[in-house]
């Protein structure tokens, strides 16, 4: 038994932990859950606890469904909203097959596997994403709770109470906020989490989605990460800013440049432009993810990048003088329903492949590529993210970066199920239909 393990049992008996309860994610990124006792604690870290994986979305058919799930000690924490004594705690899990082996479809081993190929290049990869996300009334009630806008104070302000709570929780359980704020649209808000290296990123994500979850429901409103549920108003996004460091050193930031950006930054933005539309599906998962990406809601829409340009797929912030450690790129298409896990895994296998085959960057997009002519765009050589799920899925399915990155068993199984999705979507008769149709046609 490891410090880590020790140190997790030793904890739970002394701070009174009757439970706790072992997450994991399938892979649409819904997160699941099993509670061991304490008592059972120290046999899950040796043998793991056994599940039918069968019954969780793309992890494995019937007669191969015998699963386990390890769970992660360096996990650890203690549920703030469970009260205080008994306790519950919670882990994060590894999934295994019965033999030991690290099970394929585990999104946790599908970003581990990315990982480990950074990490044979030197390189460790870090995030910072940008969470947004809407209160309403009610899961069945998307009434907004104000009309604040980007950065508003708004008078008897439950929601600044409310993000001040998400963001105790938050911390409670050792997870970093750096600020917080109202954003554009109606009851729209933003936490964003302190930058990590992208395994744990993904785990905070997947925590954060519950923490803001759990504080809404005690408060006795509804928080919903779904991409655009508002039409005529700005959906949620998940901005990502991306950095690679080599040991203590920025491998993105270079003194002489005229940006401060590295041969390495550049050739791994030229990646993440030229597999941009490839892994949009598994950034914009869902049907109504398409909704938030049109023109005049500051989501991108088109390929390019830029460095005061919001209008563009990767954007440069500006760079801090003096703090080299900043310089960053961000990435501006996933949405805060999508498994992180997933896409932070093929947001970085495009940039590697940027770096391996020395991408070259194109031009900057230096205009308002909404406002630009079809043909201006063309002759810049600017192209279209995926107009809708069904577009998205018809390119990654032709993409071999996606299906190395993914690996088989995820790459299939995503596909598969998203079509049916989109099958059924496109399947609905809608109220705008009958508005626009029923009385002319």
């Amino acid at each position: 038994m490891d410090k880590q393990q020790e140190y997790v049992l030793r904890t739970v008996e002394e701070r009174d932990i009757r439970y706790v309860r072992l997450w994991f994610t399938d892979v649409l990124g819904m997160l699941k859950s099993v509670s061991v006792t304490s008592s059972a604690l120290e046999g899950a870290f040796s043998e793991g606890i056994g599940f039918d994986g069968s019954a969780v979305d793309g992890f494995a058919r019937v007669q191969e469904s015998d699963m386990l799930a390890v769970p992660d000690a360096s996990t650890f924490q203690v549920l703030p909203w469970r009260g205080e004594s008994p306790g519950v705690g919670r882990m994060f899990c590894d999934i295994r097959t019965p033999q030991g082996e690290p099970f394929a479809a585990d999104p946790r081993q599908v970003l581990r596997r990315n990982l480990a190929r950074a990490a044979d290049m030197g390189y460790t990869f870090y995030v910072h994403p940008e969470m947004e996300f809407f209160l309403f009334r009610g899961a069945d009630d998307p009434t907004p709770l104000d009309n604040g806008g980007y950065f508003d104070l708004t008078p008897l302000d439950v929601q600044s109470d409310f993000r001040r709570q998400a963001i105790q929780t938050l911390e409670a359980m050792g997870i970093s906020v750096e600020y917080s704020h109202h954003e554009v649209a109606p009851s729209q808000h933003e936490i964003d989490l302190r930058y990590a290296d992208a395994l744990t990123m993904a785990d905070n994500v997947m925590t954060y989605r519950l923490v803001v979850k759990e504080v809404a429901m005690e408060r006795g409103i509804y928080a919903s990460f779904m991409p655009k549920p508002l039409a005529g108003h700005w959906g949620s996004a998940m901005h990502t800013h991306v950095s690679l460091f080599d040991g203590d050193s920025n491998a993105f930031y270079e003194q002489g440049d005229p940006y401060h950006l590295s041969k390495v930054a550049k050739s791994f933005i030229a990646g993440l432009l030229a597999h941009a539309r490839e892994i949009t599906a598994v950034c914009c998962q869902w049907v109504n993810s398409y909704k938030r990406l049109v023109p005049g809601f500051e989501a991108p829409t088109y390929v390019s990048w830029g460095r005061h340009n919001r209008s563009s797929l990767v954007r440069v912030p500006m760079y801090k003088p003096k703090k080299s450690s900043s310089t960053r790129i961000e990435f501006r298409v996933p949405d805060p329903a999508c498994n992180p896990y997933l896409a932070f895994a093929v947001m970085l296998a495009a940039g590697l492949r940027g770096i391996e085959k020395d991408y070259q960057l194109p031009a900057e997009a230096e205009d308002n590529i909404y406002e630009m002519t079809e043909y201006e765009r063309r002759a810049a050589e600017i192209t279209s993210l995926p107009l809708n799920l069904d577009g998205a899925l018809g390119v990654m399915e032709d993409s071999e970066l996606v299906a190395e990155a993914l690996g088989e068993h995820v790459f299939d199984f995503f596909l598969r199920n998203k079509r049916v999705e989109w099958d059924e979507y496109r399947s609905q008769v809608t109220p705008f239909e009958l508005r626009r149709y029923l009385p002319m046609l």
